[in-house]
C-alpha cells in the first residue's frame, strides 16, 4: 500500500466518524416530521453544534486539515499512480461534493444553530437542513472509502 493509499483511507475513515457523530445528534429531528421542534431537541442539537464549530477551536479546525489532507492524498494518488481515469474522477466527485457542502453550507448552518440566535422556527429548518446535508455526506464518504478499499 502507498503511503497515499493509507492517507486516503484514514481521512475518509475519520471523516465518516465524525459524520457518525453529528448523525447522533441530527437524528433527533427525525422524532418531528413537520412544524417546529420541540426547545430540548433544538437545545440539545444546538449545544452540540455550538461546542463543534466554536467552543472546540482548535480541534474543530482538525476536520479541515483532514478533509486538506484527504484532497491532497488524491491528487497525489491520480499524480503518482496508475490508477485509470474513471477511479480518479469518482474519488474526485465523492471527496469534493461532502467538502464543499460542508464549507458552503453545513459548518455555516451549525454555527448558526449553534448561536440560537434565530427563532425556534428558523433553528428547526437549519437542523433538518444540516442532517440532509449529513446524509448526503455520509453516503459520498462512504462510497469513497468503500472503493479506496476495493480498489
Amino acid at each position: 500500500m502507498r503511503v497515499a493509499d493509507g492517507l486516503a483511507l484514514a481521512c475518509s475513515g475519520f471523516l465518516l466518524a465524525v459524520l457518525w457523530m453529528d448523525l447522533m445528534f441530527d437524528s433527533q429531528v427525525r422524532a418531528v416530521r413537520d412544524g417546529q421542534l420541540p426547545e430540548p431537541i433544538l437545545a440539545s442539537i444546538a449545544a452540540y453544534y455550538r461546542r463543534a464549530t466554536t467552543t472546540s477551536r482548535p480541534m474543530s479546525h482538525l476536520i479541515a486539515a483532514v478533509m486538506v489532507i484527504l484532497l491532497g492524498a488524491l491528487v497525489f494518488r491520480s499524480v503518482g499512480g496508475d490508477d485509470p481515469i474513471w477511479l480518479i474522477a469518482v474519488s474526485a466527485v465523492l471527496a469534493v461534493v461532502p467538502i464543499l457542502l460542508a464549507l458552503l453550507r453545513t459548518v455555516p448552518d451549525a454555527a448558526r444553530l449553534g448561536a440560537r440566535s434565530d427563532g425556534p422556527g428558523e433553528q428547526s429548518r437549519l437542523a433538518r437542513s444540516i442532517l440532509a446535508d449529513h446524509i448526503v455526506c455520509l453516503v459520498a464518504v462512504s462510497a469513497l472509502l468503500v472503493l479506496l478499499l476495493v480498489w
